[in-house]
């Protein structure tokens, strides 16, 4: 058991492995990040309302200069956020370049200062489609970073990142998450809009998983088949 932060955005997700992390080490803080994208003020107060259940700190932590510096359709100071499958060519539109480099990176920092032994991210195979800094060779080049360059040889967990989105939405279930407390549309409204491409993931990942889908969606067409 080793004392763990979570970073915990208030995605489905993310949400997941923080439930997992409570079952295996003792976490010590979940950590947020408002970087500016148009959907964080929908995801955040989920990630507070599941580390105060938990009894665990949450902190968020601002990371504003992304939004005013960084070129993605995901923030706020970028275009409209796409429409269609995840994994089609035009979603890489809403990467923000090196998020989870930068991420790591400062929650590394927090982690050693708070004197925990590790970090836990919820990358998934899912997002390796579009997101190279969620992918395991980069996932295993920031662990190697954050073991060289902390006294503490701070580990980097990343229990989902061979698992795809329907295997999360399993494990979830298993784990009794009400996914209705979880946050995935992009274009951060009062509800899921349903057509963005996280939406469309999360969608299908219920319907795949054999899961009722408790979450209101604005539209539900027909889900675009993978490219």
């Amino acid at each position: 058991m080793m004392k763990t932060v979570v970073l915990l955005s208030g995605g489905m997700d993310s949400v997941t492995a923080f439930y997992e992390v409570l079952r295996e080490h003792e976490v010590v803080a979940a950590l947020s990040f408002d970087y500016g994208s148009k959907h964080n003020a929908c995801e955040i107060p989920f990630a507070k309302l599941h580390a105060d259940r938990a009894g665990i700190p949450h902190r968020s932590i601002d990371l504003g200069f992304m939004n005013e510096c960084f070129a993605s359709d995901l923030l706020q100071s970028g275009g409209e956020i796409p429409d269609g499958h995840y994994a089609e060519e035009n979603m890489k539109r809403t990467v923000v370049p090196f998020r989870n480099g930068i991420m790591l990176a400062v929650a590394c920092g927090f982690a050693e200062s708070v004197e925990a032994d590790a970090l836990a991210i919820a990358a998934h195979s899912g997002d390796h489609a579009i997101y190279p800094d969620c992918r395991e060779p980069f996932m295993q080049g920031m662990a190697t970073a954050m073991e060289e360059g902390t006294y503490a040889r701070i580990k980097l967990l990343r229990p989902f990142i061979a698992m795809d989105k329907t295997a999360i939405a399993r494990r979830g279930a298993e784990l009794g998450i009400n996914f209705a407390e979880t946050w995935s549309c992009y274009k951060g409204g009062s509800i899921h809009c349903g057509t963005c491409g996280t939406c469309v993931e999360r969608r299908e990942a219920f319907l795949l998983a054999g899961i009722p889908d408790p979450t209101e969606y604005l539209s539900t067409p027909e889900i675009p088949p993978a490219p």
